[in-house]
């Protein structure tokens, strides 16, 4: 072998070798899986008790990670909420009790921040595989019922806790409240009207609204990966 072409094999070797830990520190822009927990229901039929009633939630959920403090998600829940005005405190007009049942509906976008820069690598930057965050965002409603189906806009807010249990695979659990603009959410018939602001007080978006909230436990899968244009590069934290 000629000395000029074994010295361009070992060029090689030693870029390949030389690029190797920068290879593998690339992280990947998206995560898609599933979620699944419970969901419940506080309005006229439930003033005062988070987790009364708790029923199934699923959904899928998508997440774009721009660094590793922020991320967007998507997702696709569904979930039952029933309420029940029997043994409550609150005294109802004319002593009327009600009750309702229904499925839920939502479309929904959210911003996260993890408190942590969230990565199984980039130890110079103090990543870790662990991280809480807090998030916020807009959604869509639907639930339909016997004759009376709600539709309306939600504002979710909530904190969660992510872990990277190995490369591409992340462990998470999240609550959050989603405020509704209408006190109709438990309203699915005429039999129970009732709750459509059963004292007849005028509210605001913030008073006399109903709300659900969803405790969900997540498996989600990293893919798209980020490319690294040289060994200098570095992801934007």
């Amino acid at each position: 072998m000629a000395p000029a072409s074994f010295r361009h094999i070992v060029w090689l070797i030693g870029l390949f070798i030389g690029s190797y830990p920068a290879l593998k520190a690339q992280e990947y822009k998206f995560e898609a899986g599933g979620m699944a927990g419970g969901s419940f229901y506080m309005g006229d039929a439930n003033k005062n008790a988070p987790f009364r009633n708790l029923n199934p939630a699923a959904g899928a959920v998508f997440r774009y990670n721009a660094n590793l403090r922020w991320a967007f998600k998507a997702d696709l829940m569904w979930g039952q909420v029933t309420g029940t005005t029997i043994g409550q405190e609150n005294v109802f007009p004319a002593n009327v009790q009600a009750s309702f049942s229904r499925n839920l509906l939502e479309l929904g976008a959210q911003m996260e921040f993890n408190f942590f820069p969230y990565s199984d690598k980039f130890a110079y930057a103090n990543a870790m595989r662990f991280t809480p965050y807090v998030l916020m965002g807009l959604g869509m409603t639907v639930a339909p019922g016997n004759g009376r189906t709600f539709a309306g806009l939600n504002l979710p807010v909530g904190v969660g806790v992510k872990y990277k249990i190995k490369q591409r695979i992340n462990l998470g659990c999240e609550f959050a409240v989603h405020k509704l603009f209408g006190d109709d959410f438990d309203v699915t018939d005429e039999s129970n009207t009732l709750l459509d602001n059963p004292y007849q007080v005028s509210g605001s978006v913030l008073k006399n609204k109903d709300w659900y909230s969803f405790l969900l436990l997540s498996v989600t899968w990293d893919f798209g990966l980020r490319c690294s244009q040289c060994n200098n590069s570095r992801l934007d934290l």
